[in-house]
């Protein structure tokens, strides 16, 4: 056994000679081949035949392009594409829509305020609802209640942890106080 190393290919062929070849072989295999009159006459006519029909073989036709293999998803993409942009759209008009009804409906419009009284529908004023005051041991609770949360917060800076105690402090003097005054 000598030496022989796996040979690697220096010049591998590419996929369209390997075709080619393998497509040449199966033709010469589908041809019945000529009467063995000698090896060397039957190798020779093999040759000829192999270049002759390499030559008559005419070439592959080019690729089509992606987008002409394709072309029938392109009514679809863009069908998607419009879809989608409409309904982005279509949800960003309605935000607007819901900020100026908020607008509207917080402000009074421009006429009930001048005192305009020549509007179609007069400006519906709701008398303010008096509620019952909170009882005092309920406003403890609530002040517990706060300052616990106060606790809990991470001051980010030196002015925001003295904001915070201020605010403490005001909370305990309430909860330590007889009577909590009316807000």
């Amino acid at each position: 056994m000598s030496n022989e190393t796996p040979k690697l290919y220096v010049h591998k062929p590419k996929k369209a000679q390997l075709k080619k070849h393998l497509q040449q072989q199966q033709q010469q295999q589908s041809r019945p081949s000529p009467s063995p009159v000698s090896s060397s006459s039957s190798m020779a006519s093999q040759s000829t035949t192999v270049s002759s029909s390499s030559s008559s073989v005419p070439p592959a036709p080019p690729k089509e392009s992606f987008a002409r293999r394709y072309r029938f998803l392109w009514p679809l993409l863009l069908a998607v594409n419009f879809s989608v942009g409409a309904y982005l759209f279509m949800r960003t008009k309605k935000k607007e829509n819901i900020e100026e009804e908020v607008a509207a409906a917080i402000s009074p419009p421009p006429s009930a305020a001048l005192g305009n009284t020549s509007t179609s529908a007069p400006a519906v004023i709701e008398p303010v609802k008096l509620l019952e005051p909170i009882p005092l041991d309920q406003q403890r609770e609530l002040y517990k209640w706060m300052l616990e949360e106060k606790r809990k917060l991470k001051p980010k800076d030196p002015e925001e942890k003295k904001r915070i105690d201020e605010e403490k402090a005001i909370l305990k003097k309430f909860i330590r106080a007889k009577s909590i005054p009316s807000l």
